[in-house]
């Protein structure tokens, strides 16, 4: 990649990041898409490779989310919790 295009996903990236902390949504969003543009221009079969994946990526993070949730409606019943479901989760 050559070094203005590194400057400008480095810049856009960081410059989207900052945005987003400080509640501009609508900014960080557009440097975000600047600096993901910049990358699918340079990068584009792994884009597509990424993008084939899609559906997998979301299947895992369904699954950890279950799990999460699951996680956390057994911390919110309390101390009555016992080990026995901890090893059922960690089975499953």
């Amino acid at each position: 990649m050559e070094n203005w295009k590194r400057v400008l996903v480095g810049a856009s990236a960081g410059a989207g990041a900052i945005m987003f902390l400080k509640g501009n949504r609508t900014a960080g969003m557009v440097l975000a898409g600047v600096s993901l543009a910049t990358l699918a221009s340079e990068y584009p079969e792994k884009f597509e490779e990424i993008r084939q994946n899609l559906p997998l990526y979301f299947d895992r993070c369904t699954t950890f989310l279950d799990v999460a949730s699951r996680v956390g409606q057994r911390l919110s019943a309390g101390p009555s919790a016992n080990v026995r479901w901890l090893e059922a989760l960690l089975d499953s």
